[in-house]
């Protein structure tokens, strides 16, 4: 929703100045300008980048556009799913929960939590890392650094999108140049002609210089920082299930476990440990009611 706001600040602020100082913007309309800019850099994204990349950055552009998914709610969510993990397996030994992590898809604790569900990078990342764990010959930490590995893979696959669009982001003020340079050489083409004409194509040659720069730092550069910071609030989502796996195939009792996830969750998300308990104490009330 921000970036939505923050798109309209940016063509308000700059169509607004070029309006008080009496601007024409009919000026601006340079459908040529836009092509031969908007043409190019789309042939430099599809010169360095396969197809998967490409469907990548539409799909992190768009995400964009939405409200980011790890809330205090997601979190708290999460929580508690840690936390009837650990309890059921802690229950009934670790060969409990082998349903549920060979077929998550049917599995009435998952099922619970529809936000996990759906999501499968983090569903086979759960169950991966319990299923590693259970086989009892792995140590914590070993698995430990099995799950750093994961995650330092995963980590590299998600920048690849962003590197691509900051790529050709940095690549538009220049594309903007040589849209100019079109159109200088379309006006000395026309030297000798009315110098209203003449006019008109000094200006939009000049255009082209306008639109590669606003693209890239007023639109693309942007868009790539966000997705940057999405990339960062999913690792951290990760870092939180990481952190409470680890504890309990260390020996840490579930409660304990789960508290040392809620730890590692960022201060302007983390639920308090009240509202961590509250929230178990209302699943246990639904469950016994059912």
């Amino acid at each position: 929703m921000f970036s939505i706001i923050g798109i309209v600040v940016v063509i308000g602020a700059i169509l607004g100045g070029y309006l008080m100082e009496h601007g024409n913007l009919k000026v601006l309309i340079q459908p040529a300008e836009l092509i031969i800019i908007g043409g190019a850099a789309i042939g430099t994204l599809l010169i360095a980048n396969p197809l998967p990349v490409i469907i990548k950055i539409i799909k992190a552009m768009l995400g964009v556009l939405s409200s980011g998914k790890y809330s205090k709610a997601r979190y708290l969510s999460t929580l508690k799913m840690l936390n009837d993990l650990f309890k059921k397996g802690r229950k009934g030994g670790i060969s409990a929960l082998e349903t549920d992590i060979e077929e998550p898809e049917n599995s009435e604790l998952f099922k619970a939590y529809p936000d996990v569900l759906k999501d499968h990078h983090v569903l086979d990342f759960i169950c991966d890392t319990v299923r590693t764990g259970m086989s009892g010959s792995v140590s914590h930490y070993d698995l430990d650094a099995m799950i750093e590995l994961d995650l330092e893979v995963h980590h590299r696959q998600v920048s690849i999108p962003v590197n691509a669009l900051t790529t050709v982001a940095d690549a538009l003020p220049g594309l903007g140049i040589v849209a100019a340079v079109l159109g200088v050489v379309i006006t000395m083409g026309s030297l000798g002609g009315p110098p209203e004409e003449i006019g008109k194509k000094v200006a939009a040659a000049l255009v082209g210089t306008f639109l590669g720069i606003l693209l890239c730092y007023g639109f693309l550069s942007p868009l790539a920082a966000s997705i940057t910071k999405q990339n960062d609030a999913e690792s951290e989502y990760y870092h939180c299930l990481r952190t409470g796996l680890i504890a309990y195939f260390r020996g840490a009792a579930p409660i304990l476990a789960v508290e040392f996830s809620r730890r590692s969750i960022p201060a302007d998300v983390r639920p308090s440990f009240k509202e961590m308990e509250e929230s178990f104490k209302g699943a246990t009330v639904q469950s016994m009611a059912a």
